[in-house]
């Protein structure tokens, strides 16, 4: 679209039609995911990502909602509108910062939580006149520091959990920040991403390619070029098993910014049975969707090299 002309660009009344339909679509595929109809969907706006995944996905018995990467201003604007989330990547940092210090057995500081605190030992050795104690805007502006330094890392991965993705679903509506202001995308609503059909929704092919490789004519290769989502990345890996008979090697060039999706959610407590939800396979293989059903365990990495020898696989992150 570089280069051609946007007529949206400038136009508000059509980016408030396209707006409105994007918002038909939107609620229609969040209530398919409520009624477990989709298992998730990706919304792609211009400066962040979020996964919504349905109950029973990923190790969950309540709906979630994963955005990454934010900044600062979107989470207080998220804390604002009473969404309460999780940072939890950053949380596990900070649990393996501090579990590494108890083992080292190093000296401890003063946290910045304790820059506030009492000032009487300077009292007691009589220089409590000559040093200048830090003020209240100095001690939140260093919190606010330590806050900014993870915008658009993906330690900034937010997760929604349960109700709490319903007013989500209503903030991200009404986020000016959803929508790009410049650049060929600017005055279009983002893009909806789903395994199943939804309302205003089409469907587009993945741009595929077959051929040999130059070095050995017995080696062939097949691209894929597009979004290939995880359902469609599983399903590949099924057709490919015994087409090569038990051998084959997948190349990966994942989108970075996503990466940080693969984060294990946080431990929450739950009866048994519970995250076992009656999700129907909704066109998925049922292989695939007990694959989604489990626990991840990248982190915040991602899979970059897919192997299979004598149906056995191995991978690289």
């Amino acid at each position: 679209m570089a280069g051609k002309a946007c007529p949206w660009a400038q136009d508000e009344a059509l980016q408030q039609v396209l707006m409105s339909d994007w918002s038909v679509s939107f609620t229609s595929l969040y209530n398919l995911l409520r009624a477990r109809l989709c298992p998730y969907f990706y919304v792609c706006a211009a400066q962040f990502s979020v996964l919504f995944r349905a109950a029973g996905l990923a190790g969950s018995a309540v709906p979630t909602a994963a955005i990454a990467p934010t900044t600062r201003g979107l989470r207080e604007a998220m804390r604002s509108e009473g969404i309460e989330f999780s940072l939890p990547l950053l949380e596990e940092s900070r649990t393996r910062k501090q579990k590494s210090s108890e083992e080292s057995l190093e000296t401890e500081t003063p946290s910045d939580d304790d820059d506030d605190g009492s000032f009487s030992w300077l009292e007691e050795m009589g220089v409590q006149d000559k040093v200048k104690k830090p003020d209240t805007i100095s001690i939140q502006l260093r919190k606010e520091k330590h806050e900014v330094q993870v915008d658009h890392r993906p330690e900034s991965l937010v997760l929604v959990r349960g109700s709490h993705t319903f007013t989500l679903l209503n903030f991200l509506i009404s986020c000016r920040s959803l929508v790009a202001v410049a650049g060929p995308q600017a005055g279009l609503p983002p893009t909806l991403l789903a395994p199943v059909a939804f309302r205003g929704g089409t469907m587009h092919t993945l741009k595929v390619r077959v051929g040999t490789l130059e070095w050995d004519h017995d080696v062939f290769s097949l691209e894929v070029l597009g979004p290939v989502l995880p359902h469609t990345l599983h399903a590949l890996t099924l057709l490919l098993g015994p087409a090569q008979r038990g051998s084959f090697r997948a190349l990966l060039s994942p989108h970075e910014p996503s990466a940080a999706f693969n984060a294990a959610l946080p431990q929450v407590k739950q009866r048994v049975g519970d995250v076992r939800q009656d999700l129907p396979p909704c066109g998925l293989h049922p292989r695939t969707l007990e694959q989604l059903r489990q626990s991840p365990t990248l982190g915040k990495s991602c899979i970059r090299l897919l192997e299979m020898k004598d149906f056995c696989y191995t991978w690289k992150a």
